[in-house]
């Protein structure tokens, strides 16, 4: 070990940005250990870090760990999962580490809590709020959209259908990043002394792109003629309205109702700094260097799995 060199709690290290966040702690020199839930496919994270299986309901012993870095997050953002892991498990981490007189925790969070309108925005920022007031060095980084939740649709274009838009595409705009990038970034918290005790908000390189781009996009990639069909928001709210009163007697339609909210969302706000009154891009932060044109690239000769997983929003 180098003496900038840590050891490092990992927690939610299974996903696809706790998998690239192992990797850039590792390359960074330090020593990690990933805690997994028991059932977790250990198989997926580099081979140079230790692994724990544990039970995120039990209290947790991290003595001897110099920081904590969480990726944790509900898979679907649904209420009670959003409450169950984005905040408890958090907490109970982070009572843990104070036990442990760890020195630094780095939470893994999201930008579009800025204007908290669903249960798992409220939960994350809550946690945020724990975490501020615990007296323990920390690091909030609210990353834009990711690669994978601009991927969904990649598959429906190259089957000849058009690329589905809310209204004319220009609603929303985001700086996406890639898992690498956000990795390094939150790696660079322990290091960085201007990335700690402060919220981080955070997007990936170049200028803020519309759903309309992301969708040219893909048609560049694939070489096509781009065509788009129109789905006006209001369709969006009838859905809702309906699977929300036939939630009242189906539990699985309540819980189709939130995705769809959560969908609505993101049809309808930018993953971008927000000023009270508008969104900026220009004050959105820009990190790293992989371009979301190259991870389509990437994506349609098979270098990488669309690993869509819960972002599967058509």
């Amino acid at each position: 070990m180098t003496d900038t060199s840590k050891t490092i709690a990992l927690f939610g290290a299974t996903g696809t940005i706790g998998r690239a966040t192992a990797l850039a702690l590792l390359n960074d020199g330090h020593t990690v250990t990933c805690f997994i839930r028991e059932g977790s496919d250990a198989g997926v994270l580099p081979r140079a870090t230790a692994v724990r299986m544990v039970n995120f309901t039990a209290p947790h012993e991290l003595d001897g760990f110099d920081a904590v870095v969480s990726c944790l997050a509900s898979r679907t953002g649904a209420p009670l999962d959003a409450w169950r892991v984005d905040h408890d498990m958090n907490i109970a981490i982070l009572n843990a580490a104070k036990r442990a007189g760890v020195g630094h925790f780095v939470m893994l969070s999201a930008i579009c809590v800025q204007k908290p309108l669903l249960e798992f925005q409220r939960a994350k920022l809550a946690f945020e709020a724990a975490l501020s007031a615990s007296g323990v060095t920390y690091s909030i980084v609210r990353p834009t959209a990711f690669f994978k939740s601009l991927s969904g649709q990649v598959r429906r274009v190259q089957n000849g259908k058009p690329f589905l838009l809310f209204g004319d595409g220009t609603l929303t705009a985001c700086k996406p990043i890639s898992d690498r990038d956000l990795g390094r970034y939150l790696a660079r918290c322990l290091r960085d002394p201007a990335l700690q005790n402060r919220i981080l908000p955070v997007g990936g390189p170049g200028d803020a792109i519309t759903a309309r781009t992301q969708g040219e996009l893909i048609f560049k990639v694939l070489g096509m003629t781009p065509t788009f069909k129109s789905v006006p928001l209001k369709l969006m709210d009838l859905v809702i309205k309906g699977l929300s009163t036939g939630g009242l007697l189906v539990p699985a339609l309540r819980r189709k109702a939130e995705f769809a909210k959560i969908g609505r969302y993101y049809a309808s706000e930018s993953m971008l700094i927000w000023d009270g009154q508008r969104y900026d891009a220009d004050a959105t932060p820009s990190f790293g260097e992989d371009t979301l044109e190259a991870h389509y690239r990437a994506l349609v000769s098979g270098d990488v799995a669309a690993d869509l997983g819960d972002h599967a929003l058509f």
